[in-house]
């Protein structure tokens, strides 16, 4: 019988739950929003499949030769639309072309973060941009094996704890599964997410999309953005909006994010995406501050993938070992906030307005700050001045 007697030993992956014989082991929120294996005790039968299958458990080290590639989505608007450069969008059409499904974190009607599957290409856009928060992955893991035995082509993108978790969990590789883990920063709790949109709960009821990526200043500078029929309500950096400076300053993550196994280069899914805001670095005519996606192939089927998705995408291959030097995001866990134990103690007690303005108040500095980049950032400063930052930090 699984327990968990360190939360930081559990990344919340639901592979014991979907793999509990006797389905009696739910998924339940604790007080920091985050959901944690729960055992019906009356109903176990002592099988052990639930710890035998935690991925934290059973880490393993691998290495593998991999291909690198710079990937930019061919239609701006699906690019824009996109945090990067809208990879995941063309790996997940090559699937469905075939009849598959991809699987993703979307909103519901309420905003909060699940893990959903679609079938048409029209709803691909329910996965574009970011979603800072931990999604609730339900019952996907049985539905993507359900799939599988149907002989459907899949197609998975989570964090790279969820990946693991669904290898655990399906125990063996599928020719028509593709695993797409994106690099992560931390998972912020749904429950803090919650008390943002309370701080917001003025907005909230006029817009039909929430942006954390949004690139209404550009790829080098994206916006927090409440979004209604296309047009920006709301939008505020990282130096500015409340929830943003709560994810860059690590304050509400999840424990298991402080000390994260799934931060490596050798992963099992067959392809990594994330980021590439230095594609000056390799590639100067491909700086056009629309968005680029870094991939990393691990597999022969990731490569194959990418061969692909050549005729809708412009895609150029560099040195693996160069797209991952210094991305501290694939090697390094966050560092724990250290208010982070008053912060949630607040947040049980404290309304969302009262939590942020506590927190991440709007100061007579932080404005200023705002107005002087927005002004660098009409002026094309700002991205020459990231540039050269960047350079020096040996980025």
């Amino acid at each position: 019988m699984i327990k968990i007697d360190k939360k930081e030993s559990c990344c919340g992956c639901t592979a014991c739950a979907a793999i509990c014989p006797k389905n009696c082991i739910e998924m339940k929120k604790d007080r920091e929003g985050f959901r944690y294996p729960c055992v019906d005790e009356d109903k176990c039968v002592e099988c052990g499949a639930c710890e035998k299958v935690c991925p934290v458990q059973k880490q393993e080290e691998k290495t593998c030769e991999q291909r690198a590639f710079l990937v930019q989505y061919k239609d701006d608007k699906v690019r824009l639309e996109s945090s990067a450069g809208g990879a995941f969008t063309a790996i997940a059409e090559t699937v469905l072309e075939k009849g598959g499904v991809v699987f993703g974190a979307a909103y519901d009607e309420k905003f909060q973060v699940q893990h959903v599957y679609v079938e048409n290409k029209e709803d691909l856009k329910i996965f574009r941009n970011s979603k800072y928060v931990q999604s609730d992955l339900k019952n996907t893991f049985c539905e993507v094996k359900e799939f599988l035995k149907n002989n459907k082509y899949v197609c998975f993108s989570g964090t790279p704890c969820q990946l693991e978790g669904l290898n655990s969990f399906l125990g063996k590789k599928y020719d028509r599964l593709i695993m797409v883990d994106v690099v992560c920063h931390g998972i912020p709790s749904p429950f803090i997410w919650n008390k943002y949109l309370e701080y917001q709960k003025n907005e909230i009821p006029k817009v039909d999309n929430i942006r954390f990526r949004d690139k209404y200043f550009g790829y080098k500078y994206s916006t927090m953005s409440f979004v209604k029929d296309g047009k920006n309500l709301y939008h505020a950096g990282s130096q500015a909006d409340p929830m943003l400076r709560a994810f860059f300053t690590d304050i509400c993550d999840r424990p298991s994010c402080y000390n994260c196994p799934a931060k490596k280069r050798y992963r099992v899914s067959d392809m990594t995406i994330w980021d590439c805001f230095s594609v000056y670095d390799f590639d100067k005519k491909m700086d056009d501050d629309k968005g680029t996606t870094r991939v990393l192939c691990h597999t022969d089927k990731g490569l194959n993938v990418v061969e692909q998705i050549k005729d809708r995408v412009n895609c150029k291959e560099v040195s693996a070992d160069k797209l991952v030097a210094g991305v501290k995001e694939m090697f390094e866990s966050v560092k724990m906030n250290p208010r982070r134990d008053d912060f949630f103690d607040d947040a049980q007690a404290m309304t969302g307005k009262e939590l942020f303005e506590k927190y991440y108040p709007i100061t007579a500095k932080i404005k200023i700050k705002t107005i002087i980049r927005k002004t660098l950032l009409v002026t094309g400063i700002y991205g020459t001045m990231k540039k050269i930052l960047n350079k020096a930090r040996g980025r």
